[in-house]
C-alpha cells in the first residue's frame, strides 16, 4: 500500500557530501515515523536517523552533527543530508516509514572512498 523509492547515492570521497531522497506513493504527512536505515557488509542494519510525527528527531551517534533528516510534504519526500562524509558511512541505505506497518524502500548504495 505504500511504495518507497531511494535515490541519490552513489561515490563520494571522503569528507564529501551527498543527499539521499525517499519519495512516497502516499502523503508523507499520514505516516507515524519516517527513518532512514543503514546496513554494511557483515554489519546488522542500524537506526541512521529519524522523525516521528510529532516533531521529535533522533540520530545515531556516529552520524549526529554531519547528517540531517528533512522532510517536503509537497514532494511527498524525505530526505538525508550527508556531510563530512567517511568510509565507515559506506553501506547500503534504506527508507523506511511507519504507517499501518512499517514499510520498506529498495535501498541506495553510498560509497565513501578515495
Amino acid at each position: 500500500q505504500v511504495q518507497l523509492v531511494e535515490s541519490g547515492g552513489g561515490l563520494v570521497q571522503p569528507g564529501g557530501s551527498l543527499r539521499l531522497s525517499c519519495t512516497s506513493s502516499r502523503s508523507i504527512s499520514s505516516f507515524h515515523a519516517m527513518a532512514w536505515y543503514r546496513q554494511a557488509p557483515g554489519k546488522q542494519r542500524e537506526l541512521v536517523a529519524r522523525i516521528t510525527s510529532v516533531g521529535s528527531i533522533n540520530y545515531a551517534d556516529s552520524v549526529k552533527g554531519r547528517f540531517t533528516i528533512s522532510s517536503d510534504n509537497a514532494k511527498n519526500t524525505v530526505y538525508l543530508q550527508m556531510n563530512a562524509l567517511k568510509p565507515e558511512d559506506t553501506a547500503v541505505y534504506y527508507c523506511s516509514v511507519v504507517l499501518d506497518t512499517t514499510y520498506w524502500g529498495q535501498g541506495t548504495q553510498v560509497t565513501v572512498s578515495s
